[in-house]
């Protein structure tokens, strides 16, 4: 059956053709990229249209990957990270920054995450904002490690930089969360999260 081959045994079908393997990669993968780029701009329209193209990309040019190098979730991150990039720069970054009216944006709790997840629903909103004001460097590592749970090494193909620039930098990212989050934390008894507890520390 489709479902049961790799992301690479499906992306192999599918640039030859197969519409049908292409379908079960696409349902595969679609949710963690929209996410990705969900929490990167804050925008759920400009989540739909990066994720569209991150697809419409791995058609054209899907034969540029190498699985010698990583695995494909991480290589449609690098790609979708990319797309985000430059649909903030072109247009968006003023409207994502501050925007509070994006339901699905401040749908950021995940609720089985490994690290205890980055935040309860209590303080969502609250960690939203605070990780939107994040750097770009710092905000790609926490929504890649925190919320989409890649691994140092996983996000570090992503971002194609070291696993030592990875964990540096998202040390620095709680370290910069939990002095936003302090001031939430002291007003919201038991609505912040183990992690951001621990940020703010």
């Amino acid at each position: 059956m489709l479902t049961e081959l790799t992301d690479e045994q499906l992306l192999s079908q599918a640039l030859g053709g197969d519409e049908d393997a292409f379908t079960v990669l696409y349902r595969r993968r679609q949710g963690p990229v929209y996410r990705f780029a969900l929490h990167m701009s804050g925008s759920s329209h400009l989540a739909e249209e990066v994720t569209q193209d991150v697809f419409v990309f791995l058609i054209q040019r899907g034969r540029d990957f190498d699985p010698s190098r990583g695995a494909l979730g991480a290589y449609l991150f690098g790609v979708a990270r990319n797309y985000v990039r430059r649909a903030l720069e072109r247009s968006y970054a003023d409207a994502a920054l501050n925007s509070s009216a994006d339901d699905e944006a401040h749908a950021l709790v995940i609720e089985d995450d490994p690290a205890d997840g980055i935040a309860r629903r209590q303080s969502s909103t609250a960690l939203w904002k605070a990780v939107l004001s994040l750097p770009e460097h710092y905000r790609e590592v926490v929504v890649l490690c925190d919320l989409q749970e890649l691994s140092y090494a996983q996000a570090a193909e992503a971002l194609g930089c070291a696993i030592g620039t990875i964990r540096s930098r998202l040390h620095r990212a709680h370290d910069m969360l939990g002095k936003k989050l302090q001031h939430a934390a002291a007003v919201a008894p038991g609505g912040v999260s183990r992690v951001t507890a621990r940020c703010a520390s």
